[in-house]
């Protein structure tokens, strides 16, 4: 059978959503792993990984069920989801890849200003304190507080992996991007495609 058959185009779809599947179950463990060995207090972020985790793998669900059920409805919804799901992931990508030193610095600021618990985290694993400077009144977790030597500022710190971190963030958005807008691709395909199992007559 040809990758332009119906079987292939089925075949395909089912092994793109069970790849979102497995990464969508991999954030959900990343997020409990880090809840767990206490590298991550922060429930928001916490929070917000589990729910794209979640999100992503309900798409995945969706798309399983319309592709082996060649499910008109579901297949719709699941191209529409995913479409806008890449426009999204797209653009952050792009922005991610996109940012200079000092948009970086800007961006790590409003982080640090907005995140209480994630800010403790930070401290704490860097072995920092404060983000440019230290307020001696603030609570700072991190080692160095027990010694005689000052703690240094987190922010030269976090900029040396910043630039890094957003580029690995910025090019697996777009590797995955690029996985959506093929399954969009796939998904239009598969709709239009007739089951040749199926009364030659009916195309549900």
């Amino acid at each position: 059978m040809v990758c332009g058959g119906f079987a292939c185009s089925k075949n395909c779809l089912c092994v793109l959503n069970l790849l979102y599947t497995l990464v969508s179950l991999l954030l959900i463990g990343i997020a409990a792993w880090g809840i767990g060995f206490g590298l991550i207090s922060s429930l928001r972020v916490v929070g917000v990984v589990i729910a794209v985790g979640i999100f992503l793998f309900l798409i995945a669900l969706v798309g399983l069920i319309g592709a082996v059920k060649h499910h008109q409805v579901l297949l719709f919804f699941y191209m529409i989801i995913l479409l806008l799901v890449f426009i999204v992931q797209f653009s952050v990508s792009c922005a991610c890849l996109a940012l200079n030193e000092e948009q970086q610095g800007q961006l790590l600021e409003v982080g640090w200003n907005n995140t209480a618990s994630a800010r403790s985290d930070i401290q704490r694993n860097l072995n920092c304190c404060g983000f440019r400077s230290f307020n001696p009144n603030d609570t700072c977790l991190a080692s160095c507080m027990k010694s005689d030597h000052p703690c240094s500022p987190c922010a030269p710190i976090i900029g040396k992996y910043a630039g890094e971190v957003l580029r690995f963030v910025g090019g697996i958005g777009l590797f995955f991007s690029f996985t959506e807008i093929l399954g969009v691709w796939l998904t239009y395909r598969y709709r239009n495609q007739k089951d040749p199992r199926a009364n030659p007559s009916a195309f549900l």
